[in-house]
């Protein structure tokens, strides 16, 4: 790993772990003193964490002033498929198994971590690598 990947995937953390705080805040808002429960909770919360997210990593991480709608569109993509897969697991696991909230959701969070950061360096931001 040469210098400027190890410094972009800093930023892609550290922007992320920023994302992260305004998820956990927000579905503690929304589970805990909503009681809204874990699916909506957890669905409002990421959507709130990945708007934060995108934006920075878009302008600070990747540097990327190419189409931003096109950008947006590939993000989406990627939530089509994420989103209700972590939603219809985290569900099963904290309303059938039982499971902690906070935990399935931070599984859920570390999964998005990892999957979205090489899914928007190799799919989504490819061509600002180039230059």
């Amino acid at each position: 790993m040469n210098k400027k990947d190890l410094i972009q995937s800093l930023k892609f953390v550290l922007f992320s772990a920023s994302a992260g705080i305004i998820q956990l805040g927000s579905f503690a808002l929304f589970n805990d003193v909503i009681k809204m429960g874990w699916w909506p909770s957890y669905l409002i919360s990421l959507i709130l964490s990945v708007l934060w997210n995108f934006t920075l990593n878009r302008t600070f991480t990747f540097k990327s002033a190419s189409n931003v709608p096109i950008a947006m569109a590939k993000v989406f993509a990627y939530y089509l498929v994420f989103t209700p897969l972590t939603t219809i697991l985290g569900n099963y696991l904290t309303g059938t198994l039982h499971w902690n909230d906070y935990l399935v959701t931070l599984m859920n969070m570390a999964l998005n971590l990892i999957t979205e950061f090489f899914y928007q360096k190799y799919y989504v931001f490819k061509d600002a690598l180039k230059k």
